[in-house]
């Protein structure tokens, strides 16, 4: 959907990515639009960075300050680069940097788009804090939902003393005030724990998760039924771990088959990057690649045996197939004949319907009272 968004600096035309036209979802809200209001009367001057802008709507309109952005999304990331380009702004007046990138030695002016993860809001508040300085200007933002005790003592704990704004349109602001610099906590992330001795290939093995990664403290239950349930992967070359999260489910199969070619597939850095700890941390002594992107965009059609997904269900705060969907159709223009897509989701979700129309067939692999693991045949 590409809509128009008034800013105290005229309208932007945005979008999400990738662009759809059946997307009724638009690339800000009300948080966004309440943080650049303040914003008309505040000086900006100096390094600014934007942390977790969502599609890009933040560093689009601050474009003419030159701001740094950092995100933990690829998606996050290439809707940037587009809304930049539709608005006839050059990508070279603003920084791109994601979660994982060394961040600005100093930082004058700090503007947060509240994540979805208190963790990933930890951990990169204090890898900015040591850039932050008494004159720095910090400002948070997200709609009331997303604001919580927790997450006003973090700010307070690691910037300053923390105050909020009244709420408009369901949106709220956060002010710190950076105290005098002091010694900065190193993040506790990432975060690595073994697993249980009951579950096949990673039995007792080791997994590392990066902050924001789903289920970051423990092994989630539909990843544990998924690896319960694994197809045999002999004779399968390459093999895909779609939105691989930290990884278990794709060493799992390194480690049950070591001439399989593993790759690692996740829009988000820190799941990547998560997964590359995980993989490296257990010895896997098979061949694996590890990439940030869009799905399979990239990946030679016909050219993987087995993709095996877990696929999420939410996108930010909107509950939505829509990144399944995408995800299953990647998956068979990737596949060669005879390949196959293995699925796990909630039971209620229904993904078979969706394989159905898309593979022409669909069978169910296992089930127990909240989970299935689906498999769709290329034909």
């Amino acid at each position: 959907m590409n809509d128009r968004m008034t800013t105290p600096w005229g309208e932007l035309a945005l979008a999400r990515f990738p662009e759809d036209p059946r997307d009724r979802l638009r690339a800000w809200d009300a948080s966004d639009e309440y943080l650049l209001r303040h914003l008309q009367g505040v000086e900006l001057s100096g390094t600014v960075v934007v942390l977790g802008d969502r599609w890009g709507a933040l560093v689009t309109a601050l474009a003419a300050h030159g701001p740094t952005q950092i995100t933990d999304s690829y998606l996050s990331q290439e809707a940037t680069r587009a809304n930049l380009a539709r608005n006839g702004v050059g990508t070279g007046t603003v920084r791109l940097l994601t979660t994982q990138d060394p961040p600005p030695g100093r930082i004058d002016v700090l503007l947060v788009r509240v994540p979805k993860s208190l963790a990933l809001l930890e951990d990169q508040l204090l890898r900015l804090a040591p850039g932050v300085h008494e004159g720095t200007v910090v400002v948070g933002t997200g709609m009331v939902k997303e604001i919580h005790t927790s997450t006003l003592r973090l700010f307070e704990r690691i910037i300053g003393p923390t105050r909020t704004s009244l709420a408009e349109k369901k949106a709220r602001l956060i002010f710190s005030t950076p105290q005098a610099p002091g010694k900065v906590a190193a993040t506790p992330w990432p975060y690595r724990y073994a697993l249980p001795e009951d579950i096949g290939p990673v039995s007792g093995r080791t997994v590392v998760n990066h902050a924001g990664v789903f289920c970051a403290d423990r092994l989630d239950i539909g990843t544990r039924f998924f690896l319960g349930h694994l197809p045999d992967t002999r004779g399968a070359a390459r093999v895909v771990d779609l939105g691989c999260g930290n990884g278990v489910v794709g060493t799992a199969v390194a480690l049950a088959d070591p001439a399989a070619e593993v790759l690692f597939v996740d829009e988000s850095f820190q799941a990547v990057a998560s997964a590359e700890a995980t993989y490296k941390a257990n010895g896997v002594p098979g061949h694996a690649e590890f990439r940030v992107g869009d799905g399979l965009t990239g990946v030679p059609e016909g050219s993987v045996d087995l993709v095996l997904n877990n696929p999420p269900f939410h996108s930010h705060q909107a509950t939505t197939d829509a990144t399944a969907q995408r995800m299953f159709a990647d998956a068979r223009r990737a596949l060669r004949p005879g390949g196959e897509l293995w699925v796990v989701g909630n039971r209620h979700l229904g993904y078979h319907v969706t394989l159905r129309r898309l593979f022409g067939n669909s069978r169910l692999v296992a089930s127990d009272p909240k989970f299935v693991v689906l498999k769709a045949v290329k034909r």
